[in-house]
């Protein structure tokens, strides 16, 4: 079956609207790279739009009505928004459920060491990447450092103009031949993602090491044996001078940090008719913003309760305390259940068996450059609006949430009463390889599962490519399935 090209039907008003949800999501993925700015950020924008806080609404045993909006977060990761419908929350919610953590490069807890001249970071990598696409490109670092003190710093270096940036780097071809040799996967070894962060090494001056000798013994001596340490790894040295300075953090603070690496810049507009967003954590961050952002355009209290899950730790099997598969959700929905009215346990798993939810996760998009690992009947395309995978998995379905024919019935209903341009796809073809999404998780309550998301060209990439149609009518197709 042939899919239309959503740009075709759209009128001008639509291409405006289109054009707007395209700029405010560039601005967020540019400004929130990692899970704990997208959670921040999201929280401000729910606040802005009426949103309390669940953990003020317990405190104050404030009983929850219909119009009522809550927001609840764990750790600062994850995030579960809810707007109180009319209907009684046994008879099921209306749930989208993204993820907001992204393939990157993490900092291991003791990463700073210097070599012949060099200062670098040791990393460790979080998700499915080709190491190879890491090398060589500008490098930012965001996250928090907490000392033992209990101050906790905010680090964000290389994303400003003013900011230096920091690199992996790769071997020139004139001596590459036998790197070249190698298979895909070894190109670039694990741990060879160290990132290079330093060259200049810290000097230690005369009067320093004059100063260091009229001091008492036990100083000089640790004076000495700085100085001795600083000439042999100078570079290392001055750059945790610099740390000091800047962050007040020591080396042994490293320890407890939080440290992500990402692509440095901001996500752009793509191609000679700005039809596309190039930017890094599209996966699956297209999805989470056009999902929050369906949720908080819900004007009017609607029928069946509203909520959308952002959370954690997808990347690497929704594991933890913020990721799908911690008991977060279940209890942040018991909780609301009780300030509604309904508290046991009974109520609860009525309410999740009686739920219905979309996935909100990416899908591959189909790249002609790569055509035989598609299945062309079967496969998204980009700019023909959002994908829905009644399975994900891998080889047989492995792993998969398969969506049952009378739910993708429902939701085909419902995109067609709204109007919304979508398409169905696998990852690939049947062998070429696979993938999962949360789906599964939520699905072991009974409730009706089924992933539905934007097509991704070089998914997992340091920069992925969408279509803004698709962006919009992921928009679009949320905001109906919340209403419907």
């Amino acid at each position: 079956m042939e899919r239309k090209v959503a740009w075709e039907s759209y009128s001008d008003s639509q291409l405006k609207e289109l054009d707007a949800l395209s700029k405010r999501y560039i601005d967020f993925i540019s400004d929130n790279k990692t899970e704990r700015r997208c959670f921040a950020a999201s929280v401000a924008q729910a606040q802005a739009a009426g949103y309390i806080s669940l953990e003020e609404a317990l405190k104050e045993g404030r009983a929850l009505k219909p119009g009522d909006k809550v927001w609840a977060g764990i750790h600062g990761k994850t995030l579960i928004l809810a707007h109180i419908g009319t209907e009684p929350l046994e008879s099921g919610l209306n749930i989208l459920g993204a993820h907001i953590d992204s393939p990157r490069l993490d900092l291991k807890q003791n990463p700073l060491y210097e070599s012949d001249g060099f200062a670098y970071l040791d990393t460790h990598y979080y998700g499915g990447i080709k190491h190879y696409q890491w090398v060589t490109l500008p490098l930012a670092l965001h996250g928090v450092v907490a000392k033992t003190d209990g101050t906790v710093v905010d680090i964000n270096i290389g994303d400003d103009p003013a900011d230096p940036v920091f690199c992996v780097t790769d071997l020139l071809p004139h001596l590459g031949n036998q790197q070249m040799a190698k298979k895909g996967s070894e190109v670039v070894e694990g741990e060879s993602l160290d990132i290079l962060m330093g060259n200049r090494p810290l000097i230690v001056k005369k009067e320093d090491e004059e100063n260091a000798g009229s001091q008492e013994m036990s100083d000089s001596e640790d004076k000495a044996q700085k100085a001795d340490k600083s000439s042999k790894e100078g570079v290392k040295a001055f750059a945790l001078k610099l740390l000091e300075e800047k962050y007040g953090i020591s080396e042994e603070d490293f320890i407890s940090a939080e440290i992500e690496v990402v692509p440095a810049g901001r996500a752009r507009e793509l191609g000679f008719d700005r039809s596309m967003v190039i930017g890094y954590g599209q996966d699956d961050r297209v999805c989470a913003y056009t999902s929050l952002e369906a949720q908080l355009a819900l004007d009017e209290t609607p029928k069946t309760t509203a909520v959308t899950v952002l959370v954690d730790k997808e990347e690497i099997g929704s594991v933890g305390a913020t990721g799908m598969g911690s008991l977060f959700f279940e209890n942040t929905i018991a909780e609301i259940l009780a300030l509604s009215g309904s508290d046991s346990a009974l109520s609860l798993r009525r309410c999740l068996a009686a739920s219905r939810m979309l996935s909100s996760d990416v899908s591959a998009a189909y790249d002609p450059a790569y055509a035989s690992v598609y299945e062309t009947k079967n496969s998204a395309y980009a700019g023909k609006g959002i994908v829905f995978n009644k399975y994900t998995g891998a080889r047989g379905k492995s792993g998969s949430n398969d969506a049952r024919a009378e739910y993708v019935a429902y939701v085909r209903r419902v995109m067609d009463d709204a109007k919304v341009a979508y398409q169905t796809a696998e990852l690939g073809k049947v062998d070429a390889g696979g993938g999962g999404t949360i789906a599964y998780i939520p699905a072991k309550y009974g409730m009706d599962v089924i992933d539905s998301g934007v097509a991704v060209l070089s998914m997992h990439a340091p920069w992925e490519v969408t279509s803004k149609a698709d962006i919009y009518e992921a928009y679009r197709a949320y905001k109906a399935f919340l209403e419907a």
